[in-house]
């Protein structure tokens, strides 16, 4: 069930910069963690909200994606040069490459409690999406979206073929299914990765186990990271996809101008050749 659990990872070129690699699934925290490790000097750290606000960065995870579906090797240089961490997805789907290609990083799985994480997934990032499988006209419109736009037609494919195809294989609707999946990467990745490297994690443990799994002092009289709770990530979904009909809405606009305006020069150029 698993992507590729029978096959070992093919070791790919590391980032020489990347100290931490979270490997646990969307919504278990991984915001929060992203937060935290900032707060302790692993920053930068990827995140799936680092490639929306840097969308040229969907291009490089679809070389990636081609590669790990062929079995070839992925330099993460071009990706994560710079970066101290990652967490989410994407680079969730790709935990056994980048845990076979930095031997010497530490290892974050972050858990929760399964129903209230599929509960949380079903109505936060799976909303968008499912919905513009099921309404025709939403659909319509994301297709209009990915003809248009380049970079909206990468996130799109990389986002599906990590997460909702390349994940849970086109059934996240099928919540028992889904749910193994999640409890089979849970092992799977307690199974491959050493005691020793790997911490599991969950957010409300606070500081004190992520600091020493690190070898961090804990921040004196900070509140551990909250971030990205299923309302305030709705809000942020509904404006980013506002920005992206804006965008559509403009690129549809220029595109009748611009049939109008052809339109208008081949009638006059008519006109005048009537005229001679």
């Amino acid at each position: 069930m698993g992507d590729g659990a029978d096959r070992p990872a093919v070791v790919g070129i590391p980032s020489p910069s990347l100290r931490v690699i979270g490997v646990g699934f969307g919504r278990t925290g991984t915001l929060s963690l992203r937060e935290a490790l900032v707060r302790l000097g692993f920053g930068p750290c990827d995140h799936m909200t680092e490639n929306f606000e840097h969308p040229s960065r969907f291009a490089r995870w679809e070389e990636a994606l081609a590669r790990k579906r062929a079995g070839e090797p992925i330099d993460w240089r071009p990706l994560l040069g710079g970066y101290r961490a990652i967490v989410d997805w994407p680079g969730a789907y790709f935990w056994r490459e980048l845990v076979a290609a930095h031997p010497d990083a530490k290892v974050i799985l972050t858990i929760r409690d399964p129903e209230r994480w599929y509960a949380s997934v079903l109505a936060t990032i799976y909303h968008l999406r499912g919905q513009s499988l099921e309404n025709p006209l939403l659909g319509a419109l994301v297709a209009l979206v990915e003809r248009l736009i380049p970079t909206a037609r990468r996130a799109i494919h990389v986002i599906d073929g990590t997460i909702w195809n390349g994940t849970f294989h086109g059934r996240f609707r099928d919540r028992e299914y889904a749910l193994r999946v999640f409890a089979e990467h849970i092992a799977e990745v307690q199974a491959a990765v050493p005691p020793e490297r790997l911490l599991v994690f969950d957010v409300r443990q606070g500081w004190q186990p992520l600091c020493d799994f690190l070898g961090v002092p804990v921040p004196r009289g900070e509140r551990f990271p909250h971030a990205n709770d299923a309302a305030s990530f709705r809000g942020a979904i509904q404006a980013r996809f506002m920005a992206v009909g804006l965008r559509v809405a403009a690129a549809v606009a220029g595109l009748l101008l611009a049939a109008a305006a052809l339109r208008w020069l081949s009638r006059r150029g008519g006109r005048r050749s009537g005229r001679d």
